[in-house]
């Protein structure tokens, strides 16, 4: 008896052992050329959605490396599923840090002294943390603080503990590392995933009973910080030439409602539904996780890099070639090219899919501050903030700086005081302008702002967004700009938090600040 224990005791540690290292490598990706399915849902039980991810790391035959949540499921170990939360519910999230810690690159950068959260230590290019990208939930330990946790390789994990707001609007969120200095890696390896608030058909019923399709598009460089060729992913499969295309299933005649997610590092992507060359009409829904007041019809539908869109597709006619693409986008003369680009080609099947959206039981009207009752507020203070950057000869930009006018430049620094302080309660005007030569992506942390001008010009349309384009400046003339109004009366906003660039290669070179909501 005491042998067979023995061995039974080895054969557990044994298959324990062996269920770790292979949690800590990323699962096998789609082939190329297959039909885009959604990812893995993750449902909540009576309000409460549990799950532990494992990040791990592996390189692929092709010299890719790779970065992944990955989940044990009923069928096996799949990659970022999708989390769907409903407003009021609670999440509680496990992450443990199983990157091997075999990379050659032991870069570090000195974490943050005295408050820490997590393991604390040094942020290197295997620790690790989540991002809760748009969603509107506190910046505190356990919730969305990106500045002081970190959680190291080989640890026994970190738990996140977040109540979504009653008042969370629904749509598409996402999640993702942010670990300053090297959140490029591991997005750039693929650690990016879904994250829906339901109840989207309770305020725009067209989209109820429509077959959903989440549909998540990475960008990977063989080496995330040397340009050259990259791949463009759709749901993990590769849409470059000269592999075939991801296939996404229609049935004839059918609507769609898509949910598109730009997980890329710094693509612009003017996205599109092509039939035989010719752009066709997308009903826009929402936009960075906020439904539209009114659904409105475009043909292209731009979208920054970690920016959403939401809308629905008609299936195309019987007998034409129909692509989902990405046109060309100009960044400016030290911008990286953003290209034309089929991601999918659409296929029309009786067999295709269903994951249908829910009916709606009542409609709801949006529950939000509207542009009216926002525009009778006082204004409490009015800000500019710019980006720029210093050049270094024929190598190009060599630093990126985003700054609060009137204060010197410089690179963000964790140790940094707060470069601006303001009390919940507060509303305030921002103009955001780009005195660079290529184009930006502004994203602010914890809140939504309403776009109120572009270029000094008043807008048709007062969305509600987190990340928005700025174009670069052409070298003569006034810069762009944006106009936003920031709306700090919601109380989740107490607490320190960043604004930033969101080409995460900006981000990790210090273009990005933390900004104070004191209660």
């Amino acid at each position: 008896m005491r042998l067979a224990a023995s061995k039974y005791l080895l054969w557990v540690l044994l298959c324990g052992f062996y269920v770790g290292r292979l949690e800590a490598q990323c699962p096998k990706r789609p082939d190329a050329g297959t039909v885009v399915h959604n990812p893995l849902n993750l449902i909540p039980e009576n309000g409460v959605l549990s799950a532990q991810f494992v990040m791990g790391r592996s390189v692929d035959d092709f010299g890719y490396t790779h970065y992944c949540y990955n989940y044990r499921g009923p069928n096996g170990v799949v990659e970022a599923p999708t989390i769907r939360l409903n407003p009021g519910d609670h999440l509680t999230l496990d992450i443990v840090n199983r990157i091997q810690d075999d990379n050659p690159m032991k870069m570090t950068m000195p974490a943050t002294s005295g408050k820490t959260c997590g393991d604390g230590g040094d942020m290197t290019i295997s620790a690790t943390n989540v991002h809760y990208h748009g969603l509107n939930i506190p910046p505190k330990c356990h919730q969305d603080d990106i500045i002081h946790t970190l959680i190291q390789p080989g640890t026994a994990g970190f738990k996140y503990n977040i109540d979504i707001p009653s008042k969370q609007l629904p749509g598409l969120y996402w999640y993702h590392p942010h670990v300053h200095g090297f959140t490029e890696f591991q997005v750039n390896g693929g650690a990016a995933g879904a994250l829906i608030v339901e109840g989207m058909e309770k305020y725009h019923p067209e989209v109820a009973g429509l077959t959903e399709k989440v549909l998540i598009i990475r960008q990977q460089y063989l080496v995330p910080w040397i340009p050259g060729p990259y791949q463009l992913t759709l749901n993990y499969q590769t849409a470059a030439l000269p592999f075939p295309p991801p296939v996404i299933e229609m049935k004839p005649g059918e609507k769609q409602f898509w949910r598109v997610a730009n997980a890329t590092l710094q693509d612009f992507m003017p996205l599109q539904v092509q039939v035989n060359g010719v752009p066709q009409p997308l009903e826009l829904i929402a936009l960075d996780g906020y439904p539209l007041a009114q659904p409105r019809m475009q043909d292209t539908i731009l979208v920054p890099p970690a920016g959403r869109a939401e809308f629905i597709v008609q299936a195309p006619p019987p007998n034409t070639v129909a692509i989902f693409y990405t046109d060309v986008y100009s960044t400016g003369p030290t911008g990286n090219p953003d290209l034309q680009q089929r991601l999918a080609a659409i296929a029309l099947t009786d067999k295709a899919d269903s994951a249908p959206m829910p009916k709606a039981s009542a409609i709801v009207p949006i529950d939000n501050p509207t542009t009216a009752e926002l525009m009778q507020q006082p204004i409490t203070a009015t800000r500019k903030i710019y980006f720029s950057e210093q050049f270094g000869g024929t190598n190009g930009p060599i630093q990126f700086y985003i700054t609060v006018d009137g204060q010197p430049q410089k690179v963000f620094d964790p140790e940094e005081k707060p470069v601006i302080t303001t009390k919940v309660g507060a509303i305030e005007d921002w103009v955001i302008e780009n005195r660079a030569l290529e184009t930006h992506a502004f994203h602010i942390h914890q809140i939504h702002f309403r776009v109120l001008e572009v270029d000094g010009k008043p807008v048709d349309n007062h969305d509600l967004r987190d990340t928005i384009e700025i174009p670069f400046w052409e070298g003569k003339g006034p810069y762009h700009s944006v106009k936003v109004r920031m709306d700090f009366r919601d109380p989740n906003t107490a607490g320190m938090f960043v604004f930033h660039c969101h080409i995460l290669l900006h981000e990790d070179l210090g273009m990005m600040h933390k900004l104070l909501v004191e209660p």
